[in-house]
């Protein structure tokens, strides 16, 4: 990869400047990051700043969202970064591919069949890639999951207990932002589950074929309060008397980088970043149980939990030989929330955990084995982010492991998600090749 490759974002929230720093130190001489688009000036400029003061990087255009492909001609974009809200998604890149780039996108690649239907079909007629950032799958922790199984550590595997949870600083930030509208973001079943439906598929190598999902709100919002006898009268948290001792507000003026992102912006676009999760107008669900059953014969059990007191997961899988028991204890993490931050790079040093994992391997008859981990406590997502990051801009042709992935992959791990949203709907299973044919 060349320094010629010319880059270009859109999306300037928390998540970009991953990218935007990425780009612009460690992975300056593999390509440029000539653009940055967004639907808010104030977003922009803040993030230009960043760039120009910290790593004095200043060559970097401006473009509001409605001069999209304009920038991509104008600019002679190479690939375009998509890290907008999801449901913008499709669109940036549907529209980027039949401009002639390539595409790298957060997770969800999209939020409902329609989507799907659209990327599949651009990508064919473009022949152009996508490249889905599944940073999970680079966390050296989960790469020895994919390991361990690989080598039928367990033999055939048959069943998949899943629970992860979410506790209540990181799980109630879903309720405080855009997300709470499931029309912005599928709900929790898409938005955060997809990374987890995208470990399962690449774990055991396989699709989800029937979903049958069930979930509400049942701690968050208005409503659920106000049945426990609470009612926290305010709209939003900040400079608001009657959020103080809300141990739920988020009060922007408490982060340097949510007030100049955030409360800074507000006035272009209204966006307020500091909702009240127990206020109204929020339309996902905060507890969800799955029950999947995939392609191989794979039977799997899911829930997801998102007012939890810790942060973290566990998966159990059940083989012909034994059983893998595997679980992580993960410090909580408000995106862009941390208090006295003076810069984004802070946003990631909050990434670095010291986790507590375990993984026990149960062999039929013999005594339990505990196997070790390494290099588990690094920043971004267990390490995952920076191995990402150096795959998505270097490459990396020799992974065993087969971490890269492309648009069905994240269309996959979104089905199962899509497929749960339709089942709570209506209330019946859903087959899911009915749904979205790969």
């Amino acid at each position: 990869m060349s320094k010629e490759k010319r880059y270009a974002i859109v999306g300037s929230g928390s998540r970009s400047y991953l990218y935007l720093t990425s780009l612009a130190s460690d992975f300056k001489e593999y390509g440029n990051l000539v653009a940055i688009c967004d639907t808010n000036n104030t977003r922009m400029q803040y993030a230009k700043e960043v760039l120009n003061e910290t790593y004095s990087y200043t060559d970097v255009q401006t473009y509001f969202a409605e001069d999209f492909l304009q920038m991509l001609t104008k600019e002679s974009i190479d690939t375009l970064i998509v890290v907008s809200i999801d449901r913008t998604h499709c669109k940036y890149i549907t529209e980027a591919l039949y401009a002639g780039c390539d595409v790298i996108t957060e997770k969800p690649i999209v939020i409902n069949a329609k989507q799907a239907k659209e990327i599949i079909q651009a990508v064919e007629e473009t022949g152009k890639t996508v490249k889905v950032a599944f940073n999970y799958r680079y966390t050296p922790r989960n790469t020895k999951i994919k390991e361990l199984l690989a080598k039928n550590i367990i033999g055939k595997v048959n069943s998949i207990h899943f629970e992860w949870l979410l506790d209540t600083s990181h799980g109630a930030d879903y309720f405080r932002r855009w997300h709470r509208n499931k029309r912005n973001s599928g709900g929790l079943a898409v938005h955060k589950a997809t990374h987890h439906f995208d470990l399962v598929n690449w774990w055991i190598d396989s699709s989800p074929e029937l979903v049958f999902a069930a979930g509400d709100l049942m701690f968050y919002g208005r409503e659920n309060n106000e049945q426990r006898g609470n009612y926290q009268n305010y709209d939003r948290a900040t400079d608001n008397p009657n959020a103080k001792n809300d141990p739920f507000a988020l009060d922007l003026h408490t982060s340097d980088l949510m007030q100049r992102m955030y409360l800074d912006a507000e006035h272009e676009d209204g966006y307020r970043r500091d909702e009240n999760v127990f206020g109204d107008y929020i339309s996902i669900e905060d507890d969800l149980a799955l029950a999947v059953k995939y392609e191989s014969g794979v039977l799997m059990s899911y829930h997801l939990t998102a007012y939890s007191p810790w942060e973290g997961f566990r998966i159990m899988f059940n083989g012909s030989e034994g059983r893998l028991e595997y679980e992580v204890r993960e410090n909580t993490y408000v995106s862009a929330g941390e208090k006295d931050v003076n810069n984004p790079l802070a946003n990631q040093e909050a990434h670095k955990q010291q986790e507590q994992v375990s993984i026990i391997l149960h062999k039929h008859w013999q005594k339990a084995e505990s196997i070790p981990i390494t290099d588990s406590t690094a920043k971004g997502h267990g390490g995952g982010d920076e191995r990402l990051m150096h795959d998505l801009f270097v490459g990396n042709e020799d992974d065993p492991y087969g971490r890269k992935a492309d648009h069905l992959a994240g269309i996959r791990a979104a089905l199962t998600g899509i497929c749960a949203n339709i089942s709570m709907k209506t209330g019946q299973s859903v087959v899911c090749k009915d749904v979205i044919e790969l």
